[in-house]
């Protein structure tokens, strides 16, 4: 009888063309002169697959009951080793909060191959598959928890339209992994998993960083090559100017990415150059989060508690910052330094103008200068009124146009007030901002009037763009906490709600709520940290 599995063709292009580690051992080392090292997971004692997602299976080419069989589990728990597959860790290094670390590489995360699919060439990523040889000091495993939220959120991000990696499984081990949660010597044991992550490559800036930092300029050339060959073959055959280009077409690819985070209130947590995809795709859902009340100094990860570099309103600033570290590791391909900086300068001005457009097209009005004036003032009402960010959008899109000078104009906009705070807010809100927030509604509802914009067709516009429903923080830990149990219905049950984020879907309004008072300061539900 044929495996299930067998539609999975494999073609490992990374392995056959680029070159690797000559030294076979699991051990933990510096590997020089190579992007990958060929190691393969470690089993573990009994895989059972908790959750998958259908329409990554579909993309790479897997019917549902292939996923629900056991040899799947095996499989993506790192047990079994499938015809073609062969299983590698990159190597890279990268900036972590701003101060370079050196090599990193994946410690905990195993490329098993490239699947040909039905619908394109993927990279298939186990985390949590046991050490490598940049595990450094760690065991290379993952813990359930995380394993969720990665699960969860790279599907939850792919539905909202954000340019992100994919999780095709989630499967249990079997055993427990000790992890200090917060650093703070109570480590306890937890529930081992692995998540099959799935993308066009999970090449990073570091990847380049790393040999442009020792030296390896031909390994570098061959690696920058490897990448405009596959994945960016647009930009013509490899040369200076071709670098070039390529700068510009992963500047643009990460603004519109950020872009998006910022739209749906997305914050990565751990914005490393390590942790930047060359594709301009989200990847590493590590101490990551949503923001509930608006806050744009907000940072999920407890790493960062002080400093909050990777803090909300941040991100497109350290993006740039990111993409400066990158374009210095071309300095060595394209010999000069003017056009580099030229191509940062321009795609600067570009995300600049692309989160001006996004703001305003948050509020559902034409490109006019009132309208980018109320755009641009909303968030700091927002903050000052602790007022939900997904909620807020959502009920503006609801709020009924009126003409600015009309009778009643003011006392309209002070129930609108009332009303959205009700609704949305977190915090009593004072007298002169609560004054503030209806001034702005007023001053919205007539900006709508005079553009000759009817109700309906920018509540449809806004609603586009505005999600209702986003993974916070505390839906994450509730479906963590029945996993733990053994019960995936949970995941599954968000899973589906998160298909469709943008539209209504009555029978889920319980899902789209403020965050309980409970989750405030509840472990998992605000603050993170690394350990996973």
């Amino acid at each position: 009888m044929s495996s299930p599995l067998s539609t999975l063709s494999f073609d490992n292009s990374f392995v056959r063309e680029l070159p690797g580690d000559p030294d076979r051992t699991n051990r933990r080392r510096q590997v020089l002169g190579a992007c990958y090292s060929q190691v393969d997971p470690t089993p573990v004692a009994a895989p059972r697959l908790v959750a998958y997602s259908r329409e990554v299976a579909e993309l790479v080419g897997l019917s549902p009951s292939a996923c629900e069989s056991q040899e799947f589990a095996e499989a993506f728990a790192g047990n079994q080793s499938l015809p073609g597959m062969q299983p590698y860790a990159a190597c890279y290094g990268g900036h972590q909060f701003g101060n370079w670390a050196g090599q990193l590489g994946d410690g905990r995360a195993i490329t098993l191959g490239e699947v040909a699919g039905p619908n394109g060439r993927w990279e298939l990523q186990l985390k949590g598959a046991g050490p490598t040889p940049y595990s450094r000091t760690a065991d290379g495993r993952a813990v359930l928890r995380s394993s969720v939220r990665e699960f969860l959120c790279s599907e939850a991000m792919a539905h909202l339209g954000v340019p992100t990696t994919r999780a095709l499984s989630l499967v249990t081990t079997g055993e427990k992994i000790v992890r200090d949660m917060f650093y703070d010597g109570n480590p306890e044991y937890e529930p081992g998993a692995v998540v099959c992550r799935v993308a066009p490559t999970f090449l990073r800036f570091g990847n380049y960083e790393l040999l442009a930092s020792r030296g390896d300029h031909e390994t570098l050339r061959r690696l920058a090559n490897y990448t405009i060959a596959r994945h960016f073959p647009e930009l013509g055959e490899p040369s200076p100017e071709a670098y070039v280009r390529w700068l510009e077409a992963v500047c643009r690819r990460t603004a519109v990415m950020v872009t998006h985070w910022m739209r749906v209130g997305f914050v990565h947590g751990v914005m490393n150059t390590d942790n930047m995809s060359v594709l301009g795709l989200t990847i590493d859902y590590g101490p990551y989060g949503w923001l509930d009340d608006f806050d744009p100094t907000w940072t999920p990860n407890t790493t960062d508690a002080h400093g909050r570099r990777y803090r909300y309103g941040q991100q497109p600033n350290v993006a740039w910052w990111n993409l400066s570290r990158f374009a210095s590791a071309l300095v060595p391909l394209v010999g000069a330094t003017e056009e580099l900086q030229a191509v940062l300068q321009r795609e600067a001005a570009a995300l600049a103008t692309m989160l001006q457009d996004m703001q305003r097209q948050k509020i559902g009005l034409a490109a006019e200068a009132e309208a980018d004036a109320l755009a641009e003032e909303l968030p700091s009402v927002l903050h000052a009124c602790a007022l939900d960010m997904t909620l807020t959008y959502r009920w503006l899109a609801r709020l009924p146009s009126f003409a600015q000078g009309r009778p009643g104009a003011g006392e309209q906009a002070d129930q609108s007030a009332d009303a959205l705070l009700k609704a949305a807010s977190y915090e009593p809100c004072g007298d002169e901002d609560r004054v503030k927030l209806a001034s702005w509604l007023q001053r919205y509802a007539a900006a709508a009037a005079d553009m000759g914009m009817d109700d309906q067709t920018r509540r449809a516009r806004m609603d586009a763009v505005n999600p209702k429903y986003v993974l916070r923080n505390y839906l994450a830990q509730l479906a963590i906490d029945r996993a733990a149990e053994g019960d995936s219905s949970l995941i599954y049950e968000l899973l589906q709600v998160l298909r469709a984020p943008y539209a209504e879907q009555p029978e889920a309004e319980r899902w789209a709520v403020k965050r309980p008072d409970w989750a405030r300061q509840r472990a998992g539900c605000s603050m993170l940290s690394c350990s996973s």
